[in-house]
């Protein structure tokens, strides 16, 4: 092939992947209709922004805020009214292109639940008693009152969408997500939990946590000020000793320090070390007599690609975030609850959460019907649908199951003990596919567990990562030399595909 020759065919599979996506039908964007619904604004994002003293925003800063987003001006962003120090996070983002894969404007969710659905009141019910549960091993869930009596009440519920055996919740699959083979075995995923080779060395799993206990944003006055964007009244108190995950307060603390890669990059390592059994079947280069990949469909072809994956996805659930959805955060809607409880004010919130043991039992214990936060600060400043932790991880494990077996058992097995200072050999099958799914949703549900996130944030976002992944691995479909089958892997759906 002459110089002209190749210069011509990379135009023309660039062009090729630019027409596909031109020629992708314009689809609409719809929101649950909460923010036309309610003049107030109570059923959207409005952290940071200044409220009055029911949490309620500033109509006048919520429009000028509305209408930088509606414009994309970068100058009118600057002019958003804010209530303290903290500052919005990214939403110009929201308008960013990518070169590679589906532009984030061409994807669409299904809207969230709206504010006064029994679906909504149904998460917050699981986010109370994840908040309740957070220091009660997995190990122990079997046996522990509260994550008994958490099973029991979420199976009564008319519309909760968590996993469920003949009908009902139980503790096994507690605040677990149906994914191909993630029910299976341990709570927490091997990637997680097994030593990270990394360059001549190894990173064992253990790490800094806070105390049993460490909860915050349970006064009124404390919630009030986050809200307004002030800074956190209160601090992290941390374990001295770290520990493998082994509870949910342990999962939240592990995805408030992430950037964003160091969980996906930590399941290709672990995934590298078992050599060529666990490639994937397809990978052209395991017959070859002659040949090793490298820079295509080698280690280094694959680290590039889960990596890459992350951000891409992030771009699409910041333009859902910001421009369609606008969700509120639940701890923002504990407010809501605490203020109709206590008959500050009167909101359509569904009965379902208002009539709850969980919600008894937190103001039992802490005095206010607020949703107890992990972290000092709550939740970050920016809308809640979708996850973005489960955008990047459902894109990452997407193409971990394209450059993987997803049928490879993973060899000798471990579950944390219930103290998190050791690994225990857990006896039974693990396969990768099952174990990246459920790396994916710990990823997900431990912002949920933290408080700042809700279910169906979670599965979406998920989906919308895995949507972005699809779509690169497609594109690249065509830049390579080697006689190549195609990309298999299963999607959260559990249907097998081939790109």
């Amino acid at each position: 092939m002459s110089l002209y020759q190749r210069k011509f065919r990379a135009f023309r599979i660039r062009t090729k992947a630019a027409l596909f996506y031109k020629k992708v039908p314009i689809r609409q964007h719809v929101s649950n209709g909460d923010e036309e619904r309610y003049p107030n604004k109570i059923g959207n994002y409005s952290k940071g922004l200044p409220h009055n003293e029911l949490g309620e925003v500033d109509l006048d800063a919520y429009n000028k805020y509305i209408a930088a987003l509606d414009s994309g001006d970068p100058d009118a962003f600057e002019n958003i009214p804010l209530g303290g120090g903290r500052k919005l996070v990214n939403p110009q983002a929201a308008y960013a292109y990518e070169l590679v894969g589906p532009d984030s404007h061409q994807l669409v969710l299904p809207p969230p639940p709206p504010f006064s659905s029994a679906q909504l009141a149904g998460e917050m019910v699981e986010d109370y008693w994840q908040a309740l549960t957070r220091d009660v091993p997995f190990n122990e869930y079997e046996t522990n009152p509260l994550t008994i009596a958490a099973a029991k009440e979420l199976s009564s519920l008319s519309r909760f969408r968590g996993p469920t055996i003949n009908g009902q919740v139980t503790p096994q699959i507690l605040y677990r997500k149906d994914l191909p083979g993630a029910l299976i075995g341990p709570y927490i995923s091997q990637f997680l939990w097994k030593d990270i080779p990394y360059v001549g060395t190894e990173i064992v799993q253990r790490y800094r946590t806070t105390v049993a206990g460490d909860d915050h944003l349970t006064s009124y006055e404390d919630w009030l000020a986050v809200q307004n964007g002030e800074a956190p009244p209160s601090s992290s108190t941390f374990d001295t000793t770290p520990r493998y995950i082994r509870n949910l307060r342990d999962l939240g603390e592990y995805v408030h320090n992430d950037v964003s890669v160091e969980s996906g990059l930590g399941a290709f390592f672990i995934l590298l070390k078992y050599g060529p059994e666990v490639i994937d079947p397809n990978n052209p280069y395991l017959d070859s007599d002659t040949q090793v990949g490298f820079a295509t469909f080698g280690a280094t072809h694959a680290v590039d690609f889960v990596s890459r994956a992350a951000r891409p996805a992030l771009l699409a659930a910041w333009f859902q975030k910001w421009l369609v959805h606008r969700r509120l955060r639940p701890e923002a809607f504990g407010g809501r609850i605490h203020n109709k409880l206590t008959g500050a004010a009167d909101y359509p919130i569904h009965p379902e959460v208002l009539n709850s043991k969980a919600l008894a039992l937190i103001f039992e214990k802490y005095g206010t019907y607020l949703l107890p936060q992990a972290y000092p600060e709550g939740s970050p400043t920016h809308p809640s649908y979708p996850a973005g932790h489960s955008s990047f991880i459902g894109a990452m494990v997407t193409m971990l199951k394209a450059f993987f077996n997803e049928n490879f058992v993973i060899p000798n097995p471990v579950v944390a003990s219930s103290d998190g200072l050791s690994l225990i050999p857990y006896e039974g099958t693990l396969t990768v596919g099952g174990e990246l799914n459920k790396l994916a949703y710990n990823i997900s549900i431990g912002r949920d567990a933290a408080g700042v996130h809700l279910r169906t944030s979670g599965i979406n976002g998920l989906k919308l990562g895995e949507a972005i992944a699809i779509g690169i691995l497609r594109d690249y479909r065509e830049t390579y030399n080697e006689d190549f089958e195609g990309f298999t892997l299963t999607t959260f759906d559990g249907e097998q595909i081939k790109i």
